[in-house]
């Protein structure tokens, strides 16, 4: 039995955490959660998993609610979710925290040597240069949780021997938006961006995925978390999502992971470890398959050489482009710019800063803080 603590738990993410882990109580247990404002829905979680702490963030406490008459262990400050992330009995965190604010959780769980599921793309993204030394040093396992950086991870070799790679191909939905081209895009609205044709996920992740933003962290985080060049990462569109990403290997062999669009399928794969979970799933149509590919459509190809630059340069850039990005998104979602402006934000922004080293993550919220500033300051100069 493996004690889990779960980060992000009354997400989509955690959702789907959930229904693996109710599929497998013989396995885990969940020692503690952690969520934002949601409740209502911790409540529910409490009550069918008992875990012995619930961790809310200070800015959505609500101690009328009947949460805190029902469940004595709540912790709120910096310090409890540290020691809930570093306690002893501990043996899996999951960080299905959305944006930036998942990097303190990653970074005390893997100072504590850990093994974390983590899908919070983002931590990566911005503190790769911080984090993955640190989980070498710590011995601590990072197992991803996205459906492309795990079909990665289930296509290595188990020896990992990179020599042997040629290429890794990370496949894209494409998107609401994959038939428009460029100029159409600024007729688009938030309700259309919304509209995700294969996942149903978070508004901010869904976004990301209408710009293809997504993509361009998934590039990112899959050169931190396989050590792999970026001119060995390509991006493929892939209507169907049917294949999450392919390893090619020198002697010409190609090797895919592929399920129905279902997130408890990595999350399973992860929560494994070594072997392999049961759970409830749709066995893929193969007489009925029709894959297709096609490459990313025009005018996007800014944001990647932007995030090939992140690769390759590393330092500040990754902080810059994450919170660039999260900052252009969130005034979309709130109706401050048009959606073809994200890319203008994230853009400008990264353009102002030249690239620095950072040594600690105080550098790296330091550069997270000088981002977001610069964003709002191109947002207003677009208004």
């Amino acid at each position: 039995m493996k004690n889990v603590v779960l980060l992000g738990a009354t997400g989509s993410i955690g959702d789907s955490c959930l229904n693996v882990i109710r599929q497998n109580k013989e396995h885990f247990h969940l020692f503690g959660i952690g969520l934002g404002s949601n409740l209502d829905k911790a409540q529910q979680i409490a009550k069918e998993f008992s875990p012995e702490h619930i961790f809310i963030a200070e800015s959505h406490l609500d101690k009328s609610h009947d949460l805190f008459q029902s469940h004595s262990n709540i912790l709120n400050t910096e310090n409890e979710l540290q020691a809930l992330i570093q306690d002893p009995s501990v043996d899996i965190v999951i960080s299905a925290i959305s944006g930036f604010a998942g990097l303190k959780a990653s970074y005390f769980a893997i100072d504590a040597g850990k093994t974390i599921l983590i899908a919070n793309k983002e931590s990566i993204v911005a503190a790769g240069d911080i984090l993955m030394p640190l989980a070498q040093t710590k011995n601590s396992e990072i197992i991803p949780v996205d459906s492309e950086h795990n079909a990665i991870h289930q296509c290595f070799p188990p020896h990992r021997d990179l020599k042997e790679i040629s290429k890794i191909m990370i496949t894209a939905s494409g998107g609401p938006f994959r038939e428009k081209t460029f100029k159409e895009l600024s007729g688009v609205t938030l309700q259309d961006a919304l509209k995700h044709p294969t996942w149903s996920m978070g508004t901010k992740i869904t976004i990301d995925s209408a710009t293809l933003v997504n993509k361009c962290l998934e590039l990112i985080e899959a050169h931190y978390l396989f050590q792999i060049p970026e001119s060995q990462i390509e991006i493929v569109v892939h209507p169907q999502s049917i294949i999450h990403s392919m390893v090619t290997f020198i002697d010409g062999s190609t090797i895919a992971q592929m399920s129905n669009p279902n997130m408890e399928v990595p999350i399973a794969n992860a929560l494994g470890l070594d072997q392999r979970l049961p759970i409830n799933f749709e066995v893929i149509d193969f007489p009925g398959l029709n894959l297709s590919f096609e490459p990313i459509s025009d005018g996007r190809d800014v944001i990647f050489e932007m995030a090939r630059e992140v690769c390759n340069k590393k330092g500040n850039l990754g902080v810059i482009f994450n919170a660039s990005n999260e900052i252009a998104v969130d005034a979309f979602l709130t109706k401050k710019i048009d959606f073809v402006d994200i890319y203008q934000v994230i853009q400008r922004t990264f353009n102002h800063f030249s690239c620095s080293k950072v040594n600690t993550l105080d550098d790296i919220f330091d550069y997270d803080k000088q981002a977001r500033i610069q964003a709002e300051k191109v947002i207003k100069s677009l208004n």
